[in-house]
């Protein structure tokens, strides 16, 4: 299995979606988390960093990552709503979330 590099993590009240890629934003895994999974799910994976949108609840979430030794980024609103296709659909946002700087869709 591919090594993940960068991990983009949408939030919600119940179930959150990860979205993991690798070093050239090959997509190696999307998982439903539901809130009790999520710190056993990041304690399990190697170090990488977690992208997640800014909101209230990604402090903390963010903090509690960032404990297990991963690196957190947190992305302002005005700069994921770009990226959402379509409303209720995650994938697409992660998947640009999760994606290296330099690498082309």
């Amino acid at each position: 299995m591919e090594k993940v590099a960068t991990i983009g993590l949408d939030l919600a009240k119940h179930v959150f979606q990860a979205h993991g890629a690798g070093e050239n934003g090959a997509v190696i895994f999307r998982k439903k988390l539901r809130r009790q999974q999520v710190l056993s799910f990041f304690s399990a994976l190697p170090r990488c960093t977690v992208a997640m949108e800014a909101c209230s609840g990604s402090h903390y979430w963010g903090r509690e990552i960032g404990k297990l030794g991963h690196s957190i980024k947190l992305i302002a609103p005005a700069y994921v709503k770009p990226f959402v296709k379509r409303q209720k659909k995650t994938h697409p946002t992660l998947r640009r979330s999760a994606r290296p700087r330099n690498a082309r869709p």
